[in-house]
């Protein structure tokens, strides 16, 4: 235990929210598989509703094995308080919905995950919401992007799929110097708080597809939102409960806090084994450019080794021969799967502006710097060894 008696990061992830005498001794958080609660009284059902009594009365607002892991997940993240959904996007659109209103302005990265990207192009312009893209990395342009109706400022760092790293607590100064009253949201699903804590940082609300790391083995899709109290509530009762109905399961919330248990020894081996694959990459002929920010050349080295606790487990790289050989090179793979997602125990690999973010235009993903030859890798746990073989023997066929 450390000087101020705050537990250690890997034992919270283990215990905190969970107290095995409240559930007879069981080791492991009960599956509460009940879409209502019972009331003591007409009385109790009342208060429950208004908020006067605290307790569980509906599926769709709470249930006790998601109180765990919302509970568990606020202290990792170093939160007030968080809520877990049905999935990343359910997290996103359900604290977009609480936030903004027609007539409002959100200010966004050049590049993010291509189904966010989607809302803001098709869920939130189609109801009135001005949404503009700048490049992050440049905060006077963050500056004067901002509007007097401006309610929300977005991104990702490091950003899917170009691994650019972003300055959390700058681009928060920055938009909190022009209007306190802006909510600074940052998609953390790359890092979690494993290696990264934005709230710490000065972001206001930080979003997870929980599919990802903190689930950790790709069987499962949820998501996640974490800040202060009144926020999550508000988007609990409205952008969770009227808006967008992204209930997560119970068995979801337990299988998430199983993953979350082993969070950071994973990340640890995600992280080392993506140091290697990006050095790999970055030494062969065949390679034009790797995007890792543990490689000492890589443009957001410095800020990464600052902000975050370890460079993740992504690596981005682009081929010399462009798509057609990064093609060849995807499909001679024998171990590493292609697929989408990533955080899995398994190596994937896949093709952005294909899949992940065709929902770019070519154009969008030219101006968005996505472009046709890049490649992701999302590291898994196998030996490294046998990752690097396979990299090796695909890259060698030219």
């Amino acid at each position: 235990m450390s000087e101020n008696n705050k537990l250690a990061f890997a034992t919270r992830a283990v215990h905190s929210g969970y107290d095995s005498s409240d559930s007879h001794g069981s080791l492991n958080p009960p599956i509460y598989m009940t879409s209502t609660f019972c009331f003591d009284s007409v009385e109790q059902g009342a208060q429950r509703f208004s908020g006067e009594n605290p307790g569980h009365f509906y599926g769709r607002i709470s249930n006790p094995t998601q109180e765990i892991l919302e509970t568990r997940l606020a202290d990792l993240e170093e939160g007030e308080a968080a809520l877990a959904t049905a999935s990343g996007m359910g997290a996103i659109s359900a604290t977009f919905w609480t936030i903004v209103s027609p007539g409002d302005h959100v200010l966004v990265d050049k590049t993010i995950y291509g189904c966010t990207f989607s809302f803001m192009e098709h869920g939130l312009k189609k109801f009135g919401i001005e949404v503009t893209y700048v490049d992050f990395t440049n905060h006077n342009d963050i500056a004067a992007a901002l509007q007097t109706n401006t309610k929300v400022v977005y991104f990702e760092s490091p950003v899917n799929p170009s691994m650019r790293i972003l300055d959390i607590a700058a681009i928060s100064a920055v938009v909190k110097s022009h209007n306190a009253d802006i909510q600074v949201i940052i998609d953390n699903t790359y890092c979690t708080p494993a290696l990264q804590r934005p709230l710490t940082m000065g972001a206001d609300i930080v979003v997870h597809s929980a599919t990802k790391y903190l689930g950790g083995h790709g069987d499962l899709i949820a998501g996640a939102v974490v800040g202060r109290q009144e926020m999550i509530q508000q988007i609990r009762l409205f952008g969770l409960k009227d808006m967008t109905g992204a209930v997560i399961s119970p068995i979801n919330a337990f299988l998430i806090l199983r993953g979350i248990k082993t969070l950071q020894l994973r990340m640890e081996r995600h992280c080392e084994n993506a140091q290697v694959i990006a050095e790999l990459l970055d030494q062969h002929p065949a390679v034009k450019s790797v995007f890792y920010p543990g490689l000492k050349t890589d443009a957001g080295h410095r800020l990464a080794a600052r902000q975050m606790e370890g460079f993740g487990g992504m690596v981005a790289f682009e081929l010399k021969e462009g798509f057609d050989a990064a093609a060849k090179m995807l499909n001679r793979l024998k171990l590493i799967k292609r697929a989408v997602s990533l955080g899995d125990a398994e190596t994937l690999i896949q093709h952005p502006a294909s899949m992940t973010h065709s929902t770019y235009t070519p154009e969008q993903q030219a101006e968005h710097g996505i472009s046709r030859g890049l490649v992701r890798i999302s590291a898994g746990l196998e030996s490294v060894l046998d990752i690097v073989a396979d990299l090796k023997q695909a890259l060698a066929q030219g």
